[in-house]
């Protein structure tokens, strides 16, 4: 092994293990899980990274309904790639194969520690390769600047629960890695690779990685060697730009379905980006600091402050000084404002925390810091310079409310080691007595990587205790600001967002409760409204309604809301529908029951028990008769009615009485009406949140309803049955009960539903066969009419009668439909996400291209050598030269 390539693994190993030790340290800190009771999984961690970690975790073990291109668990049927693409397309991502299925939580914690460190081991090469003719700094010191990348806030306080964003922090020092070669003209064939990786495991912050090495790598070929002439430069960038299109090529298979499953989305949230105020931009590039919506800067005391240092470094090439201090500001400014905000983020502001390219930044000032140590460690005076920096910097956040009693002292604590351990390395590289001293007189590869052949040990060991001190201070002040700013912001995080228990007793209570009662594809097994998250069947199983992605197709949000069901985060996110009628149309036929979750902040006590309730219901396929294909209207009564083919619910007018704390504005208020004696009863309520209750139904059976149009939407809920003389009267206590729909009670006749679901079974399929990419059916001979799946209408279907051509799938009120002519005997749909075929060509092409690259020097090194061999004039200068 080289001196070079042993400096990069001790750098590397170097800050893999300073980044785990800090971060485990501050979970332990904070008493978070794995480490103490609390739960790390808020917001989408719980809600979605962990549930699509899951379902990986069953495919790879061969246990989902589904494959990868159908998710039969989810939205009662659903695309899976462009969730793969987004979620779990990682390489890390498979590691969730090696824990138990009930340590899913402990697997996607460990697989988001070792991205962490990977990040800060990849950002510690780059540097050392960074300048490496020039001399460069220590191993050491790249491992530490590694770690505090890796450490930066972006990470250990936004994107450790957000782990498919921690492959976009190992990929900007990758891709960096990737312009350095196509600088020097190496790696070609290796270059595309390490880009298609990067966009596969995670295109969206891998398209920030990107634009943020593509600024690194135009630092470089501008503060390059005045000699190097503007062609060479000129073909470097497009050595670089063609390495990324060829990479970007490669994973196009996946990307575009991904940008195909965008497209059908449904639209959820549309947000404004508005700038954070500068005093809330300096508080957090300081430690121990949390907000959800201003950048997340921190950096460590040790980086900012030799960071700083470059600016005010006289060793350092004038040019070189400017250019990598400018772009660090550039960068810091361009998140402030509106246009460079918006292609930071593919021209949309995002839902969530804006400043999601803040990685970005930080990788920019550890650069910055390590150009400033490759000109030797700085003197007194760029000490001063870079010190001065950053107390301007912590005076400027002082008005911020983002500053906490902890913030100063860590400050002051962490500038001071640095100082230290700057000026023990110099006394470490400063010559000694006999003139040969310490580090300072080693060449430009011991400084990189050890020690020349000639440097005995006896000459280094009197200068080895200053820099052994320096290193403590570097990596101890890092480390404690690091686990110390991670504590903080776990508390911060669970006060702030939503969060959802690791798995325990009640997921393998629900688990255990689907599993037994599942049939499918016989039959589809709901795993419960009163649900853990919001994709409960990912997690426990079953083949429920309950889905959410970035990715929810807006055909499956439209179709179930006129159907009554709920949903979140603006229509994202849809829930479970608890209906009789319902889970006749989509083929439920088991359906758990659970209680209230008690980790819910405000969950009310709930004494009942996990249930599993049975109905016979028509198998995955029927047929509607002949005719027009109706049309939904505002009632999810007769939209349900509709695509049964018959009439089951009475819709009495109702009359609301005011009355109660709020005294009628919008508040409490009682609901009257008429209906049937036995049927039961149903409330439409979607703007309306807090409780209902139906008078005369036992204790206990108080309903829930969390709607806040329109981003949270209440289901159709079930109340209770209708008593002997037939009145009705809800008690409603919370919000919104003023706004309810006019037909907002339904009450259904289960005698008529029972006439309907025996007639749609009777002329329905005799045999549905279900695979991971498609349905097919066997019919009654002689059907006429509209063969109807129980499954949305997603973009990607297509269907065929009796081996037929295959065309694209019809619809019927937002379902699969086929339309029968009395000869099919058969009908089959088969699922292709949309992009696959696009994307394919696209990546087979540029697989091509790859080979020929890989190929073409070769050839050339061939026809060359048999060109020198054959040669007359060859032979005739070796002659004279002999």
């Amino acid at each position: 092994m080289s001196i070079t390539e042993a400096a990069r693994g001790r750098a590397a190993a170097l800050a893999a293990f300073v980044t785990v030790v800090s971060v485990c340290a501050g979970d332990a800190v904070a008493r978070s899980f794995p480490f103490g009771p609390r739960t790390r999984a808020v917001n989408d961690l719980g809600n979605q990274f962990v549930p699509y970690h899951a379902r990986l975790w069953d495919l790879l073990h061969g246990r989902a309904d589904g494959g990868v291109l159908v998710n039969w668990q989810s939205g009662y049927g659903t695309s899976f790639l462009p969730d793969v693409g987004t979620y779990v397309s990682s390489p890390f991502a498979l590691l969730v194969g090696l824990f138990p299925r009930d340590g899913i939580d402990l697997a996607v914690y460990v697989i988001t520690v070792l991205k962490t460190a990977v990040a800060a081991a990849a950002m510690s090469v780059l540097l050392l390769a960074v300048r490496r003719a020039g001399g460069g700094g220590p191993w050491w010191a790249a491992g530490v600047l590694g770690a505090s990348y890796a450490l930066c806030g972006w990470a250990v306080t936004e994107a450790v629960y957000n782990p498919m964003w921690m492959d976009g922090l190992i990929a900007l020092p990758l891709l960096c890695l990737v312009g350095e070669w196509a600088r020097t003209g190496r790696r070609r064939v290796l270059g595309p690779l390490v880009v298609a990786l990067a966009w596969t495991a995670n295109f969206y912050t891998a398209y920030m990685a990107t634009l943020g090495a593509a600024l690194v790598l135009l630092v470089r070929l501008l503060t390059a060697d005045g000699t190097a002439p503007v062609r060479e430069r000129l073909g470097a960038l497009l050595r670089a730009a063609g390495t990324t299109v060829l990479g970007i090529g490669l994973a196009a298979p996946l990307l575009a379905v991904v940008f195909m499953g965008s497209r059908h989305a449904y639209p959820g949230w549309t947000r404004e980006f508005a700038p954070s105020d500068w005093p809330d931009v300096f508080a957090r590039a300081l430690p121990a600091t949390y907000s959800f919506f201003t950048p997340a800067g921190f950096l460590g005391a040790g980086a900012l402050v030799l960071a700083c240092t470059l600016v005010f470094h006289r060793a350092a090439p004038r040019r070189e000084r400017w250019a990598w201090t400018l772009l660090a500001v550039a960068v810091a400014v361009s998140m402030q404002w509106g246009p460079t905000h918006l292609v930071w983020h593919v021209f949309a502001t995002p839902n969530g925390s804006p400043y999601r390219q803040t990685f970005v930044l930080a990788g920019a000032l550890v650069v910055t810091a390590w150009v400033s140590l490759s000109y030797g460690w700085p003197g007194r005076r760029a000490l001063l310079g870079g010190t001065a920096v950053v107390a301007l910097l912590s005076a400027g956040a002082a008005t911020s409310p983002r500053i906490t009693s902890w913030t100063y002292p860590l400050v002051v604590a962490g500038v001071a080691a640095t100082v230290g351990a700057v000026l023990l390395a110099r006394r470490a590289e400063s010559p000694g007595p006999d003139g040969a001293g310490g580090a300072g007189g080693l060449s430009a590869s011991e400084r990189a990587g050890g020690v020349a052949p000639g440097v005995t040990a006896a000459r280094r060991r009197p200068r080895r205790a200053p820099a052994v001190a320096a290193v403590l201070l570097l990596t101890g002040s890092l480390a404690a600001q690091a686990a110390l700013t991670t504590a903080y912001a776990d508390r911060r995080r669970l006060a702030g967002l939503d969060d959802y228990a690791s798995w325990g007793s009640r997921q393998r209570i629900q688990a255990d409760a689907v599993a037994e009662a599942d049939g499918w594809p016989a039959y589809r097994t709901e795993p419960g409204r009163e649900q853990t998250t919001a994709n409960d069947p990912l997690t426990v199983g079953g083949q429920g309604a309950a889905y959410y992605s970035s990715h929810t197709p807006e055909v499956l949000t439209r179709t179930l809301a006129a159907l009554g069901a709920g949903w979140t985060s603006n229509g994202r996110a849809v829930q479970s529908l608890d209906n009789p009628v319902t889970d006749a149309l989509f083929a439920v036929g088991a359906r758990v029951r659970m209680p209230r979750d008690p980790h819910q902040p405000g969950a009310r006590p709930d004494a009942r028990g996990t249930t599993v309730t049975r109905a016979t219901v028509p198998r995955l396929v029927t047929v509607r008769p002949p005719g027009p294909e109706p049309r939904f209207t505002a009632s999810p009564f007769r939209n349900q009615e509709k695509l049964l083919g018959a009439r089951v619910y009475t819709l009495p007018p109702a009359a609301l009485r005011a009355g109660g704390v709020d005294g009628g504005d919008g508040g409490d208020g009682t609901l009257t009406a008429t209906c049937p004696a036995g049927s039961e009863v149903f409330l439409w309520a979607p703007g309306f949140s807090g409780t209902a209750r139906l008078d005369g139904a036992r204790a206990g059976t108080e309903a829930e309803l969390r709607g806040r149009v329109p981003a949270r939407r209440a289901a159709l809920q079930p109340l209770g049955a209708v008593p002997p003389d037939g009145r009705v009267a809800i008690t409603l206590r919370g919000r919104g009960a003023d706004r309810l729909p006019l037909r907002s009670v339904g009450c259904l006749d289960r005698d008529r539903l029972a006439t309907a679901v025996d007639g749609l079974r009777s002329s329905g399929a005799s045999a549905v066969r279900v695979t991971d990419s498609g349905v097919r059916a066997s019919l009654p001979p002689g059907t006429r009419g509209t063969a109807v799946f129980a499954m949305p209408r997603i973009a990607g279907w297509s269907c065929r009668a009796d081996g037929a051509e295959a065309r694209p799938a019809g619809s019927y009120l937002g379902l699969v439909a086929v339309p029968l002519d009395g000869r099919t005997s058969v009908v089959s749909c088969a699922f292709s996400p949309p992009g696959l075929r696009l994307g394919g060509a696209v990546g087979g092409l540029s697989l091509l291209v790859l080979l020929g690259v890989a190929v073409a020097p070769r050839a050339a090194a061939r026809r060359g050598t048999r060109h020198t061999k054959t040669s007359p004039h060859d032979h005739r200068l070796v002659a004279r030269t002999a």
